[in-house]
């Protein structure tokens, strides 16, 4: 099991199109992901749940992962942070 922070540094946070992504790359994977802060985490492969979050820009969030593929689930999902979203800035 896998239990880190991740910071949001995009400019608009995890609005609709970013939590989109994230369930892109999410919904790949077998293992269970959740995201969210302190204890109160939500599964990061449900939109709505994403959205409730109201993570805005400079938030970190809790990142739980467990599976057969955690590893590989993790780098992806930071590597999507980092990158913003690909969002332009």
């Amino acid at each position: 099991m896998i239990d880190t922070t991740i910071d949001v540094i995009n400019k608009l946070g995890l609005h609709a199109r970013a939590s989109g992504k994230l369930i892109e790359v999410t919904t790949k994977f077998r293992s269970s992901i959740q995201i969210g802060k302190g204890d109160k985490l939500v599964d990061a492969k449900n939109i709505l749940s994403l959205l409730m979050l109201g993570a805005g820009k400079g938030t970190t969030l809790r990142l739980v992962i467990e599976g057969p593929d955690e590893d590989k689930a993790l780098s992806e999902v930071q590597a999507l942070f980092t990158a913003k979203f690909y969002e332009a800035d």
